[in-house]
């Protein structure tokens, strides 16, 4: 690879962490693409966005930014830093400008992953409490990773990463999709992001699709071959 090729930021979502890109992160390196998996605070789409867009600006040379599930809504608007050059959705929502998670959801039929998510509560500045959301363990597995090994899916049900339920409100500040080139895995078996919402969204924003037929919304954990493909191309275009 040369000197300008793009590093890799990959934006994980919520119920995750960076750990579930371990396949992918092999197979980039494998390639010698540079490559950084920051931890996603998931406590609100405006501060998560921040933070993605100052690690970016602090990457020498072009970045191209990679979200997972909610982590798509974050590169949205991330997006818009002045060094990435590319964006690449996997199993993602790609929001509108002016758009929540809710509203893009809210127009097609809602996801298994709806009725199974458990709430909990945490501490805000202030003193008072803020309710933020996981999936019922008993559910984990076929809602998020129903072609991930049964014995991987319980370390993942265990291990999840809350998501602040404010952030399904909070609106898109920007949609960088308007000015930079994009990419899209669609997982065509995806029990928490209705797959039709990934088609739409992607389609709305002159995405490259790539459709996995089978694959669940763990798409980056059961198929990282396919998904450092896609990101390997956006690499390619960019670079």
């Amino acid at each position: 690879m040369s000197a300008a090729t793009p590093t890799v930021l990959l934006v994980h979502g919520a119920f995750a962490d960076a750990a579930s890109w371990s396949g992918v992160i092999a197979e980039l390196q494998g390639h010698g693409i540079p490559v950084i998996a920051p931890p996603n605070p998931l406590r609100g789409l405006a501060s998560d966005a921040a933070y993605i867009a100052s690690v970016a600006a602090q990457i020498d040379g072009p970045v191209i930014l990679v979200g997972h599930s909610y982590g798509g809504a974050l590169i949205t608007v991330a997006g818009t830093t002045e060094n990435v050059v590319g964006l690449v959705y996997v199993a993602a929502y790609v929001l509108e400008e002016g758009e929540s998670l809710g509203e893009l959801q809210g127009r097609f039929p809602a996801s298994p992953l709806v009725s199974n998510l458990k709430q909990w509560t945490y501490p805000v500045p202030g003193g008072g409490t803020a309710v933020e959301v996981t999936i019922a363990e008993d559910a984990f597995p076929t809602v998020f990773a129903a072609d991930v090994p049964a014995g991987v899916t319980k370390i993942l049900a265990s291990a999840q990463r809350p998501l602040a339920a404010a952030a399904f409100e909070e609106t898109a500040s920007a949609a960088a999709w308007t000015a930079k080139p994009s990419w899209a895995v669609v997982a065509g078996a995806d029990n928490a992001i209705n797959p039709e919402v990934q088609r739409f969204a992607a389609k709305r924003a002159g995405a490259t699709v790539v459709e996995l037929d089978d694959a669940s919304h763990a798409v980056a954990v059961s198929r990282p071959e396919q998904v450092a493909e896609v990101i390997r191309e956006a690499v390619r275009a960019t670079g």
